[in-house]
């Protein structure tokens, strides 16, 4: 039986642990956790740990009580360098989500705190070990382009409307959607180009699509434009225009920020330079809907051209001088095109002593580095230079 000790237990975790953990190891049990809404913690947790589980008020004190076997860390973001830094303490394998700091002080502390310690660490990426991107590297690396001198990254998301009615939209926690979403994004390029990226320049768009100056605290129930407005349960049932279905709050409220006190940014955008000259772009953007949803890369070198996007699930390769081209479909998805399934493998793997982190923790802080840096350039129209871990 694995012994599992969680500091967290949101709805993302809970289906990590539920669904995808579970799978590889049925034996899984949850013998602690420490999160203060004890109620909303247990309704995520299938008998008899709903019942069993005892919940602690501190990291050390479950440790040391409940002796599990590996840690779980799935807080809101602006909590997950402050554990992580205790968990490093342990010297249990952890599973870290994203982002795993939001801030540059967050994020140099958590670098320190992992210099010396023995703690394995699977970060929630992914992207990175999805099948589908694990074919596009492995493609690279017999040479479908030649030499990756250039990527272009682009993510429509269609769900984007999320970080700005839930608990996402508070800006302090979320620090914007390069630490929130792009750090998925830029940790698969450096593994798909095979480099770190060392300068960033990017633009944000803050304030044209979502926010505004309704009033705070507003949901759509209490709102006399409920009828009309797109961005209602009804209509987004209607529309098949986003999750439908529950009360939430207004898209275009001034309690979402503004420019100057802090916002979710409608789209952004960044120019990317890789250590070995290799440049790219990078694209997010958040009010997509529908069939606008994309996500993948392109990839060019001297003897050919690679795309993937997930949401259409496959790859296509172009030879530059040869008259042929291939399509390569992946067979299923899963949650994150299957990489959940490949992260849960690992880190059962990790416990037992039969794999290793393919997302360790250098990886994490090195795209919390990269996402700080386009988040100041944004802010400052000035290039910026990426710190790198152990620089």
């Amino acid at each position: 039986m694995i012994r599992l000790g969680v500091i967290g237990m949101g709805e993302r975790v809970s289906w990590v642990i539920n669904q995808e953990m579970r799978a590889v190891a049925p034996d899984l049990k949850v013998v602690g956790v420490v999160d203060p809404d004890e109620a909303g913690a247990r309704s995520r947790l299938p008998e008899p740990d709903s019942a069993e589980a005892i919940f602690y008020e501190t990291l050390d004190e479950m440790v040391r009580s409940a002796k599990p076997d590996a840690l779980v860390i799935g807080t809101r973001c602006n909590l997950h360098t402050p554990y992580a830094i205790q968990a490093a303490r342990c010297d249990l394998p952890l599973f870290l989500e994203k982002p795993v700091s939001n801030s540059m002080e967050q994020a140099i502390s958590l670098e320190k705190a992992f210099e010396n310690s023995r703690c394995t660490v699977v970060v929630s990426f992914p992207l990175r070990v999805s099948p589908l991107c694990v074919m596009a590297r492995t493609l690279l690396e017999e040479g479908a382009v030649g030499h990756p001198n250039h990527v272009m990254a682009f993510n429509y998301v269609p769900y984007g409307t999320i970080y700005f009615d839930s608990f996402y939209r508070i800006y302090p926690v979320t620090q914007g959607l390069f630490l929130q979403k792009a750090t998925h994004d830029f940790d698969y390029l450096s593994y798909l180009m095979g480099e770190r990226i060392v300068r960033v320049g990017a633009m944000a768009s803050l304030g044209q699509v979502f926010g505004g100056s309704k009033p705070s605290g507003l949901v759509c129930s209490q709102c006399d434009e409920e009828l009309i407005c797109a961005e209602s349960p009804r209509n987004r049932l209607v529309n098949g225009s986003g999750r439908a279905g529950s009360d939430h709050p207004c898209v275009f409220g001034e309690d979402i920020g503004t420019p100057e006190t802090g916002m979710n940014e409608d789209s952004s955008s960044a120019l990317l330079e890789f250590a070995g000259g290799a440049h790219g772009v990078y694209t997010q953007v958040f009010y997509s809907r529908r069939d606008a949803g994309a996500r993948g890369a392109t990839i060019s070198g001297y003897e050919g051209t690679l795309t993937f996007d997930w949401y259409q699930n496959h790859i296509k390769r172009i030879r530059h001088h040869q008259p042929f081209s291939d399509t390569i479909r992946a067979g299923g998805t899963g949650s994150h095109m299957g990489g959940d399934s490949e992260l849960a493998r690992d880190f059962i793997g990790v416990i037992r002593g039969t794999r290793v982190s393919r997302t360790p923790i250098e990886s994490g802080i090195q795209s919390a580095y990269t996402c700080l840096a386009a988040k100041e350039s944004a802010e400052t129209g000035q290039f910026v230079t990426v710190r790198q871990v152990g620089g």
